[in-house]
């Protein structure tokens, strides 16, 4: 695992009313979301990254309005919708 460091100032953290921990693990999070968003890496990578299980990434996602669902066009969503 590689570890990443980021300098964020004290102030911020204050404003926040969070510690050092409790926004590390905001900032792993709302990476993954992008990383998941925008189809740099997969799923599974983006849990890791979160550390969180597949299971519990999809329902954050859920809470956070990201779909794990996506069809190039509504003839693909209706074919699959069919299918199912």
């Amino acid at each position: 695992m590689c570890v990443v460091s980021i300098n964020v100032p004290e102030e911020i953290l204050l404003d926040l009313h969070e510690d050092k921990n409790d926004f590390a693990e905001y900032i792993k999070k709302t990476l993954a979301i992008d990383l998941y968003k925008n189809k740099k890496v997969s799923l599974g990578y983006c849990a890791s990254v979160a550390e969180m299980s597949k299971e519990e990434f999809i329902q954050y996602l859920g809470r956070n309005g990201v779909s794990i669902f996506s069809f190039a066009s509504d003839n693909e969503f209706l074919e699959e919708l069919g299918n199912a």
